[in-house]
């Protein structure tokens, strides 16, 4: 074995370790993939030999280009609200499989995806880094070229987003939380009659878009709105209970980039007023938090 084949068998055993920072740090399978080969070309015109850590060197690229990725994301405000991520979610328009990008999704979170998404960069390299790969402060910092008191502020930060503030401890979340599960339960599984069950039967349903041209922004009766759920079924699997503005709501986000979030208002352990917020200035108004499996 020459030593650029070894190379490569070395990088092959970090490949999937590069993929799960990048996935994290990015939110997208394609993106991912694309700093993971960065990586790899960056390695073959690099003085390989020098490297005593070479899976630690090649996670600090592999964070170097994300962040310059984000950075370049964030500059050009790239269509991280894309709705028309609702109708491609079942195609591969640009060679991904839809299917692999669901497992990554679910993998880590979709809810925790769009809050990442929300953070600045430099905030979400810190977090991602020292709370999901243990990465120490001092690395980050030469990372995004500040002190490590600094890349700790922003990991802490970021953490206090991602987890939600204290001010919700008033609020019965378990409650609301079995509710929703159980709506969303049925509506993955195109349950019509598990719908009914979590809705009141006069629950008024708010759209801030209609979804095609002369379609209602308003439904009332759980019969009425269930039957347009179920159409929605095969969606579902993009969707997540998060904390939304406070309380136990929904986030649809394909791909990882949020598209769509859903609001209650539960009384009785029924779903009793329920909107879907389309719009993307109003999408990045929400106060989002990622919420822990078990609630």
């Amino acid at each position: 074995m020459d030593g650029q084949e070894y190379l490569a068998e070395q990088f092959e055993e970090e490949r999937s370790h590069l993929r799960a920072v990048a996935y994290r740090m990015l939110g997208s399978a394609t993106e991912a993939e694309d700093a993971v080969q960065e990586a790899w070309l960056r390695l073959n015109h690099s003085d390989a030999g020098a490297i005593e850590n070479l899976g630690g060197w090649l996670t600090t690229v592999v964070a170097r280009v994300c962040l310059d990725m984000l950075r370049s994301r964030k500059s050009r405000r790239e269509e991280s609200l894309d709705s028309q991520l609702t109708e491609r979610v079942g195609e591969s328009t640009d060679g991904t499989d839809p299917e692999q990008e669901a497992l990554l999704a679910d993998s880590v979170g979709v809810a925790l995806l769009v809050v990442l998404d929300k953070l600045t960069p430099a905030e979400r390299l810190a977090f991602v880094m020292h709370d999901m790969f243990d990465v120490s402060f001092g690395e980050i910092a030469s990372i995004i070229g500040r002190s490590p008191a600094a890349a700790r502020q922003l990991a802490s930060r970021a953490r206090r987003r991602v987890r939600g503030a204290d001010k919700v401890q008033h609020v019965d979340l378990n409650g609301q939380r079995k509710v929703v599960d159980a709506f969303l339960t049925a509506l993955r599984a195109g349950d019509f009659e598990g719908l009914l069950a979590a809705l009141d039967p006069d629950v008024v349903f708010h759209t801030d878009a209609p979804g095609a041209p002369g379609a209602p922004t308003e439904i009332r009766g759980a019969r009425n709105w269930a039957q347009g759920a179920i159409a929605f079924s095969r969606l579902a699997r993009f969707v997540q209970p998060a904390l939304v503005n406070g309380s136990i709501g929904l986030v649809f986000a394909p791909r990882g980039r949020l598209s769509r979030a859903l609001s209650f208002k539960i009384v009785g352990e029924k779903i009793v007023e329920a909107e879907v917020i389309t719009d993307p200035e109003r999408l990045r108004r929400l106060d989002l938090s990622a919420l822990d499996e078990a609630g």
